[in-house]
């Protein structure tokens, strides 16, 4: 790509990022080319006859190599939106999603004092509820010390180390019980983990992905402590699934429970009440 115009990087990057199967080839190549000559991705079509200096035109074919082996663009940009949030992400951590927003907008639809998120990977959800809800308390958990690892220099970065409190396993200690809950634990069933994309299963974490046959197991063990430390807890589930957990709500004592759908359509949120709503 040396030597080549913006447009001729671009064109010839898309196609092969088309015949490697990437879903969406122009505009990845667009976020890499832009982010390789550090301008906005808008700034490319206004001269795409100009020129790519060398040391970027490096940086761009490294990039759309690691493209090409379906290395999700997130991790090989070292970051991904979520809210009005920019977090950094990288293998050790799932992708945030759209979806997971509808937990935030519970949070500030409900307004709790008090919150814990279990599983919280990067940070998204914890820290856009401390960044949008400042008269919470957040604490947030994770198994895995390495997300834990991003979770804490994101909340550095963006200034809100001193509003999320951090604890390495699934409830903090101590015993406290919360106003709120929210989980997006694993939740992708073994049948369809080979239906996904290739993005997903050979380079988001697996352990905070796959949650046995029915996509269920992971819940079934969380349910029960985590509606004995809140008085609501909302999860994040897979399509098909709400039935399913709501029944697990209420076997844990949930008095109220309810779903809510996400912009597909989808029953995306299961929400549990320990006390029935009037």
């Amino acid at each position: 790509m040396a030597g080549s115009s913006t447009r001729q990087a671009l064109d010839a990057a898309v196609d092969a990022l088309r015949a490697a199967g990437v879903s969406d080839p122009r505009f990845d190549a667009e976020l890499l080319l832009a982010e390789a000559i550090g301008q906005g991705r808008a700034q490319l079509a206004t001269n795409p006859q100009a020129g790519i200096p060398p040391p970027a035109a490096r940086r761009f074919a490294e990039m759309v190599r690691r493209r090409l082996r379906r290395e999700p663009v997130a991790y090989i940009l070292g970051r991904r939106g979520f809210r009005h949030l920019e977090l950094a992400v990288d293998p050790r951590v799932l992708i945030p999603r759209p979806e997971t927003e509808l937990l935030v907008e519970l949070a500030l639809e409900l307004r709790p004092r008090s919150v814990l998120d279990v599983g919280t990977g990067s940070g998204a959800l914890a820290l856009a509820i401390a960044a949008e809800l400042h008269e919470a308390e957040v604490t947030a958990t994770d198994t895995s010390a390495g997300a834990l690892a991003v979770a804490a220099a994101n909340a550095e970065r963006l200034g809100l180390a001193a509003r999320v409190e951090l604890f390495e396993g699934t409830l903090p200690p101590g015993g406290e019980e919360f106003d709120l809950v929210v989980a997006n634990l694993p939740y992708v069933s073994e049948r369809e983990w080979g239906g996904l994309q290739r993005e997903v299963t050979e380079w988001e974490p697996r352990e905070a992905l796959l949650a046995g046959p029915d996509g269920l197991d992971v819940l079934r063990s969380a349910v029960p402590a985590l509606t004995a430390v809140t008085g609501i807890l909302a999860l994040e589930i897979g399509q098909g699934q709400a039935a399913a957990v709501g029944e697990l709500l209420r076997e844990a004592g949930c008095q109220a429970v309810e779903s809510r759908p996400d912009l597909a359509g989808i029953e995306r949120l299961v929400i549990g009440h320990r006390e029935a709503v009037a």
